[in-house]
């Protein structure tokens, strides 16, 4: 009696829970397919109340098409085979209208078996549908779109790079149609060379791992010919993250580079023409200081080779000599600032006291009636210069600024320190913002028009009368601090005078070792040096210029016979070799291959090009495998680098 009040029970319970299901059609249908059972969830989706629909054939749910094909009777047979059947697709709603359903239909058995109804469960899955139908439909238009893209290769590729999908703007540039290349690995554009560098697999470890990969270069079409090609590839993934391969897109670049190309090639001509123009320029000033430099320095030779008994007479010559020598190595030196290529020593200065120390050369470059004033930081500051390149900057900007005083006036330098924000950095062309040297040359002169500044700082470019100068004073003064990691700008006004302030990155002054200086000279001089140098009046004054001082000397005219001397001559301790040599053998080269000889060998390079230009061309910096002396060079530099070798590693 309990087990019949329970199962009364549990059949109550059910027939409640399908009667407050509103989401699902869900009635009983006889064997015959006559409704006995209607939900509220029934009602909702297709409209026929309870009373008005049980007793009827549930085939009037479907759409005439549908019934006139026998979809309802097979479905019920389906059922009554199979035991269950699905099904999707139109249903019709009491008013007419039409619903996309999902169908679920279940066969109920006795215990033998035997069919005694069916179960129907319908769900509206119109807005899905719809939802789906309209994605396929955005779908086939961005496949439309993606197709009728010719002036870019839009592609997929699977995870491992092979062609899935292809556009017509692939077939264009690559000559490849459809059938031809999906199945195929995208390397297949990539050049020979490229492939063998594994460019490929980079290209798409890059978009695997960043999620985009854009880049350049050649590509290769199906004939064989080459394109330049812009490419952007995407990572693709699903919505859980999976990746599901790559989007690669291609542009035929090549009518776009032949056009850069033109137009570098133009910009090239221009700027050869520009610097013969320049080269032209120059004859006026530098060949006139030339000139009377040599003009000097011949004479006082002439002088010097006759005997005379005065020896006053005689030193004062060989002194005008050195002088003019001294002046046509800062010329040369000013060339070399203008392209940033001056072979710099940059050590840690004090500025106050470097311009201390050079004040009565300044003084004497700006004689009465110009009243010549210092304005110092009261505070020590300091920068990583090269000292002597500092002073000829300089005096370069008082010497202009003495010019523009020809009736006299006031000539100012003063200095401090000066904090750079991020702001005030953009504004002067990209510095850092940073702690600054500020250094300014002032004076109350003519100023100059803007057009004059703008090309203050250009090579051989000035307004003093021919003769009077080469142009390459501020020239030199850019070069200098540009190299040295600073800036200079011009402030000016026609009758308001000319301000130039230097900016040079502040340094931190070392602690000093009383020790060191003495630590120096009780240093063992270098006995033996072999000199590798081709121009034999080089050689001469080397030769003679290291014996002076107390060196041994052995000589090689190049590089082989250099090799000679190493093997035969066991106690060489330096070797000091030019670096652009004849037969076939720098002295870089040389450097290293007696270095192979003697692990121990002390080397020094000497050259008239600045180790930049060495180090472009050795493929190493000179300066940095090797240590380096500019010429020209005096003995005393000389004696002074050999003194500082360290033994080469």
């Amino acid at each position: 009696m309990r087990a019949a009040h329970s199962s009364a029970g549990s059949d109550q319970l059910f027939r409640i829970l399908i009667q407050g299901v509103v989401d699902y059609a869900i009635f009983l249908l006889d064997r015959d397919g006559i409704i006995t059972t209607w939900n509220p969830g029934a009602e909702r989706i297709q409209g026929y109340a309870a009373e008005a629909i049980i007793g009827q054939h549930f085939a009037r749910l479907y759409t005439a098409e549908d019934r006139a094909a026998g979809l309802p009777q097979s479905m019920l047979h389906i059922a009554a085979e199979a035991g269950r059947v699905e099904h999707e697709g139109w249903r019709v709603r009491k008013d007419g209208s039409r619903f996309w359903a999902m169908v679920v239909i279940n066969a109920i058995r006795e215990a033998d078996g035997r069919i005694v109804a069916f179960a129907k469960v319908t769900r509206d899955m119109t807005e899905r549908v719809g939802a789906r139908d309209a994605l396929r439909w955005s779908e086939e238009r961005f496949r439309l779109l993606v197709q009728g893209v010719t002036d870019y290769a839009i592609y997929m590729l699977d995870p491992a790079g092979y062609i899935t999908n292809w556009n017509l703007g692939g077939q264009r540039i690559k000559g490849y149609a459809e059938n031809e290349i999906i199945g195929k690995h995208f390397s297949v554009f990539y050049t020979s060379e490229d492939r063998a560098a594994g460019s490929p697999g980079r290209t798409l470890g890059t978009a695997l791992h960043e999620g985009r990969f854009e880049g350049e270069g050649w590509r290769v079409r199906k004939d064989g010919t080459w394109f330049w090609a812009s490419v952007v590839v995407d990572r693709i993934n699903d919505r859980e993250g999976n990746l599901l391969g790559f989007a690669k897109i291609t542009r035929d670049m090549t009518e776009k580079k032949r056009i850069e190309e033109e137009l570098e090639q133009a910009r090239a001509a221009l700027a050869q023409s520009q610097k013969m123009e320049a080269i032209g320029q120059l004859t006026g000033g530098v060949a006139h200081d030339f000139n009377n430099l040599l003009t000097v320095i011949a004479n006082a030779l002439d002088l010097v080779s006759v005997p005379s008994p005065d020896e006053a007479r005689r030193r004062r010559i060989i002194e005008s000599a050195q002088r003019a020598a001294e002046r046509g190595a800062r010329l040369t030196q000013q060339l070399l600032a203008f392209s940033r290529r001056q072979p710099l020593h940059p050590a840690v200065h004090e500025i106050n006291g470097l311009i201390t120390r050079f004040e009565a050369v300044l003084r004497r470059a700006s004689p009465e009636p110009i009243l010549f004033e210092l304005r110092l930081s009261p505070t020590p500051i300091a920068a990583n210069i090269d000292g002597p390149q500092f002073e000829t900057a300089l005096l370069n900007l008082v010497v202009n600024a003495r010019d523009a005083m020809p009736r006299g006036g006031t000539l100012m330098i003063s200095t401090r320190r000066e904090t750079i924000d991020a702001a005030r950095a953009k504004e002067m062309a990209g510095m850092a913002p940073d702690d600054y040297v500020a250094i300014a040359v002032h004076d109350s002169g003519e100023g100059m028009p803007a057009a004059v500044q703008a090309r203050a700082f250009e090579p051989f470019f000035t307004t003093k009368e021919v003769g009077k100068g080469s142009g390459l004073g501020l020239s030199q003064v850019y070069g200098f601090v540009v190299q040295s990691g600073g800036h200079v700008a011009i402030d000016s006004a026609p009758g308001s005078g000319t301000t130039v302030t230097i900016h040079l990155p502040v340094a931190e002054l070392p602690v000093r070792n009383p020790r060191a200086g003495a630590e120096r000279r009780a240093e063992r001089a270098i006995g033996r040096v072999l000199v590798v140098e081709d121009d034999p009046e080089v050689l001469d004054v080397t030769v003679e210029s290291l014996r002076m001082i107390g060196y041994d000397v052995l000589t090689a005219p190049d590089g082989p016979s250099a090799l000679d001397v190493l093997g035969r001559e066991s106690d060489i301790d330096v070797l000091f070799t030019d670096v652009v040599m004849p037969r076939g053998m720098n002295g870089v080269e040389l450097a290293r291959a007696a270095l192979q000889l003697r692990p121990q060998l002390r080397v020094l390079l000497a050259s008239g090009y600045p180790a930049a230009a060495l180090s472009a061309r050795n493929g190493a910096p000179v300066g940095g495998e090797f240590q380096f002396l500019a010429k020209p060079y005096r003995g005393s530099e000389l004696a002074e680098a050999l003194r500082g070798l360290q033994p080469s590693l």
